[in-house]
């Protein structure tokens, strides 16, 4: 073989080594997946225009129909039993343990093997049909139909209500606190699946949530002489504040380290765009 011709030959050799390479990354593109906006009061919110569930605290999954994927896009680790339970349809949902559970969840789907007797637990909480045909209403029926001819065990559609106005929405959101959950979702009845954050799909909670990462440990005092009294953070836009409420112990002995993304609640934002008596939640996971 002459040398240009072995040239040649190599150069695709590694053009397609190198293709062969880049396949996983493709694959965990993100999927294009409907958005929630946050719920505010005005006269162009008419409650009885939406269907409305809980807010669960759960981790996003999104079905194609083969595969089962986080908002990320990478695979979710699921037993081969409990994806044979899902249809060859796309779903939307979370997957759930229940109410306050939210950490324990988290630690079973981040397990790069997954353990059957966790799995037995979680529950994929479905609300939507990406690519689904006409209105929410109409997705709705789709999915009450489909999951009543195709029972599944760890697999359920997540109960959706109508309310007939701002007084009764703001009792069942109390309600719902009340009892452990976190918020309501509020999806427009006529609507169509429309990936992207919009106004189709609302959320409603008693309280915002963001998140910033970590710049720096400020040492604690008083009580807290040695440990973590609070955390140095910079949000998206580059505006900084601190964080010094709500962590855990173990977070005050072994705080999170610079560059972690953290999120955080708080009650409204000030006049400087600043979180007002905003409280650690949790440790963003990159689902």
């Amino acid at each position: 073989m002459s040398r240009p011709i072995a040239a040649v030959c190599w150069f695709r050799g590694c053009l397609a080594a190198l293709a062969l390479l880049c396949v996983p990354a493709w694959s965990q593109v993100p999927p294009a997946i409907l958005l929630a906006e946050t719920y505010k009061a005005t006269r162009d919110v008419v409650i009885a225009d939406y269907w409305i569930s809980e807010k669960l605290d759960g981790v996003r999954a999104i079905w194609d129909g083969k595969e089962l994927r986080f908002r990320s896009g990478r695979l979710v680790p699921a037993p081969e039993w409990f994806l044979r339970q899902l249809p060859a349809e796309p779903l939307d949902g979370e997957l759930w343990l229940g109410r306050s559970t939210f950490d324990e969840l988290s630690a079973i789907v981040r397990k790069p093997q997954s353990v059957d007797v966790e799995w037995r637990r979680v529950r994929y909480m479905i609300f939507d049909q990406p690519e689904g045909v006409g209105s929410f209403s109409d997705r709705l029926h789709h999915l009450q139909t489909l999951l009543a001819g195709h029972p599944m065990d760890n697999v359920a559609l997540i109960e959706q209500f109508r309310l007939p106005d701002q007084k009764t929405l703001v009792a069942k959101l109390a309600e719902v606190v009340r009892g452990g959950g976190e918020g309501l979702m509020l999806h427009l009845a006529d609507a169509p699946y429309r990936a992207g954050r919009n106004t189709d799909l609302l959320k409603l909670k008693p309280w915002q949530d963001a998140e910033a990462r970590v710049v720096a440990t400020i040492p604690g005092q008083g009580r807290l002489v040695g440990r973590m009294g609070a955390l140095l953070m910079e949000m998206p836009d580059g505006r900084r504040f601190r964080l010094g409420s709500g962590f855990p112990d173990g977070l005050r002995d072994q705080p999170p380290a610079p560059g972690t993304l953290v999120t955080y609640r708080y009650t409204s934002l000030t006049p400087k765009g600043l979180p007002r008596f905003p409280r650690f939640w949790r440790i963003r996971e990159a689902f």
